[in-house]
């Protein structure tokens, strides 16, 4: 692969940022996402997928007292999968419907990654490195952007 060629959106990969327990890593979280994403031909998928890390990330650093990991993956058929690993097993707090969590003070993070995803969830950890839970979310097909056309019906680059 050349520097300036990035790989084939098809080729599966997967990415993990081990962070400490500082809110400036939500902003480190976010711009290594963008450029992952970029890099891998993905742009298309940078503002929703920086929106949906950047809530796991943030939930993770706000409500735990360790360290926490973003991890990034491409699954090769069209679905990216963004989780973030804390050290506290509990279950992420459930939120309400998104129109109720938008004037709430806090707890909108989940609702907007169940509204903003095409599927999401987590799960508690557990062995030899360490306790935690995994929350992940994914955007499908569906979350990719319509192409867009020029007057005369060809297909523009973004």
């Amino acid at each position: 692969m050349s520097e300036t060629q990035p790989d084939s959106p098809c080729e599966p990969w997967e990415y993990s940022l081990h962070i400490p327990h500082d809110p400036r890593a939500v902003t480190v979280c976010r711009r290594t996402l963008r450029l992952i994403l970029t890099m891998h031909g993905l742009i298309g998928l940078v503002d929703v997928a920086e929106l949906l890390a950047a809530e796991l990330i943030s939930n993770a650093v706000r409500h735990t007292k360790g360290p926490a990991a973003l991890r990034v993956g491409w699954s090769g058929s069209g679905v990216l999968r963004i989780g973030a690993w804390d050290a506290d097993p509990s279950p992420p707090e459930p939120s309400g419907p998104l129109d109720q969590a938008l004037y709430a003070e806090d707890g909108r993070g989940l609702a907007l990654v169940r509204a903003c995803a095409d599927g999401w969830g987590w799960r508690p950890l557990a062995g030899e490195s360490g306790r935690g839970k995994y929350v992940w979310c994914e955007l499908g097909p569906t979350a990719w952007p319509a192409p867009r056309f020029s007057a005369t019906g060809s297909r523009r680059s973004r």
